[in-house]
């Protein structure tokens, strides 16, 4: 089923946000019109309207992600839930203008893109990817950056399960930080152990006089 990829919908709503930074990429209408990608039909029914509905549909995919990284997995699902409740697909078969090795169109399913408003739609999309991918993966696979201050969302698709950074920069600036706090735990350390030998060789040279 051609519904994967669907997941990367929820992922890139979110991340239009930074709460700990203050930051929001969603401002305008051009900010919604960049989330559709490729889907030029849906990007062109964006109106001013949307800009608020796609906030409140992000702070509620934002919440999903919250909770399976928090380890409650039972939450994760029931908020998922209520978006797949508020926003139903509609599944459709196409080939588009896909051709298989026979000639043939390669069939699959997609989403219909016809729902009453472009949040809507968008909103559809982002929740049944996710469903998909969580249910596929398992909700542990579905997690938020651990460099503070990011929290971006991100789908874990290691094969061990070991993502834990939402992309190698992320990862690059942990692995750094990491490293320095390491090596001034072992300066001070070494300063320590130096104080106590000092302090030592001080009482012992009082002992002899």
């Amino acid at each position: 089923m051609e519904l994967a990829h669907y997941s990367d919908y929820a992922v890139r709503l979110v991340n239009t946000e930074e709460p700990a930074r203050n930051k929001d990429a969603l401002t305008s209408v051009d900010d919604v019109r960049a989330l559709f990608g490729a889907s030029v039909q849906m990007a062109r029914r964006v109106a001013d309207t949307d800009v608020t509905r796609f906030r409140n549909v992000r702070g509620r995919l934002r919440a999903v992600f919250e909770a399976a990284d928090g380890g409650d997995h039972v939450l994760a699902v029931d908020l998922l839930n209520s978006l797949l409740m508020e926003f139903p697909v509609s599944p459709q078969v196409s080939g588009h203008e896909l051709v298989g090795p026979d000639g043939r169109p390669d069939w699959h399913i997609h989403l219909a893109e016809h729902p009453s408003n472009a949040s809507a739609g968008y909103a559809a999309m982002a929740a049944m990817g996710l469903a998909f991918a969580l249910t596929e993966h398992g909700p542990d696979r579905l997690g938020l950056c651990q460099a503070p201050p990011c929290r971006n969302a991100y789908l874990d698709t290691s094969t061990n399960r070991s993502r834990r950074y939402c992309s190698d920069r992320c990862a690059t600036r942990a692995n750094v930080a990491a490293y320095r706090a390491r090596k001034r735990l072992e300066a001070e350390e070494s300063a320590r152990i130096g104080r106590t030998a000092e302090a030592a060789q001080d009482s012992h040279a009082l002992s002899e006089r």
